[in-house]
């Protein structure tokens, strides 16, 4: 079977459905949204469903606080018929090191630039917001009141049915194939039940972007890497902010619901497409949470799992055009795509149709490797 659309969308997941949303509103007719399994299968679903605005780059910090802006009126603006559960209580970021907490000095200045409510504090200060945090092995701390927690579930829903009310068509179990390009310009999306006729693909991919790259020719450098989660039993509400530590390798958060959700990166791990999760990480979560926030380990995990992080070089995303005409890319997000979602779906949109972007992300463009211009975003766990 042959279909014809004027835009297809790669990935069933936040940032596609985000993009599917902003093109339809802003008109676009004929649009269609493809994944290989179903909406949310892939890295939305399995995020720790935080949302901050305290990093170390000017573009990463830019577009996480239009996005936090975009989450405080989400319910209204989707006209969801239900509550995308969104906690406005904070991160907490705390340092074990000089070099963190330096670090941590310099994000704010630069945060507080772009109008991010961000603060350095006192380790006093941190206690105040998290009694029971210990600050036995840790240096500084920094907050931000505006940061925090939303249902990476409902929030993709909420996308999907605005998209579908203004026309966009989703097809799930279809698994992109292959993507003919003629004369440098793409021609047809194949998958594995049907093709279509298109002069536009967004690669929004995930952990997978770099599959659907190689479908067009072109290399885009990110790799994929399986990063961990688990979740507790619910209890009484304890603790409001999200507890990050770069160096320590941890962030943790309570959720709406009374669960903690809890998760750190691997260094050992060996890029791939492996999201199975370990004993391993078990061990060294328990450690680190219970040294950090000790209350905590006296509840029971109900569950653990692994999701992949789509990383580049300079952990900050890859946006817009490339040398195949009619291919777009909003990848490489560095474990980072559900929270910047909302501005990749505008971002991305206004490219499409040549309108200027909100926020400038030309330095965020596929070229900046082959120029060598970037900016190592510091802030990452």
């Amino acid at each position: 079977m042959i279909m014809k659309a004027n835009i297809v969308i790669v990935g069933g997941g936040v940032s596609g459905c985000a993009i599917a949303y902003n093109l339809a509103k802003k008109g676009v007719k004929d649009i269609i949204v493809l994944d290989k399994s179903y909406l949310t299968s892939g890295a939305t679903g399995r995020c720790g469903a935080g949302v901050r605005q305290q990093w170390g780059t000017e573009m990463n910090c830019r577009i996480a606080k239009a996005s936090i802006e975009f989450f405080e009126g989400a319910n209204e603006e989707l006209q969801y018929d239900g509550d995308i559960e969104f906690k406005q209580e904070g991160y907490l970021l705390v340092a074990s090191t000089e070099k963190e907490n330096k670090q941590f000095e310099k994000n704010v200045e630069l945060q507080n630039k772009v109008g991010i409510d961000s603060r350095k504090i006192t380790l006093e200060e941190a206690k105040e917001i998290v009694p029971y945090l210990n600050t036995e092995k840790l240096i500084g701390a920094a907050f931000c009141p505006t940061d925090g927690h939303l249902n990476p579930f409902l929030l993709t829903d909420a996308y999907f049915k605005a998209a579908k009310r203004l026309g966009v068509k989703f097809y799930m179990n279809q698994e992109v194939t292959d993507i003919e390009v003629i004369d440098g310009k793409v021609n047809k999306v194949i998958t594995n039940d049907f093709e279509i006729e298109t002069d536009v693909v967004v690669n929004a991919a995930g952990g997978y972007s770099k599959d659907v790259g190689e479908m067009v020719g072109v290399d885009i450098p990110v790799f994929s890497e399986n990063h961990e989660i688990l979740v507790t039993e619910p209890i009484e509400k304890t603790q409001g902010p999200m507890v990050m530590s770069f160096s320590l390798n941890i962030y943790c958060q309570q959720t709406p619901h009374g669960s903690f959700i809890m998760g750190r990166g691997d260094k050992e791990k060996t890029p791939g497409y492996n999201i199975e999760s370990t004993w391993k990480f078990l061990d060294r979560m328990a450690d680190t949470v219970v040294g950090l926030l000790p209350p905590i380990g006296n509840l029971r995990v109900v569950r653990q799992w692994g999701g992949l992080y789509n990383i580049t070089p300079d952990k900050q995303p890859i946006y817009g055009k490339c040398e195949v005409e009619g291919f777009y890319l909003a990848v490489g997000f560095s474990g980072h795509g559900f929270m910047f979602a909302p501005m990749t779906g505008l971002l991305i949109a206004e490219q499409i149709l040549g309108e200027e972007n909100t926020i400038d992300i030309s330095k965020l463009s596929i070229d900046r490797f082959k120029k060598g211009e970037l900016y190592l975003e510091p802030s990452v766990v």
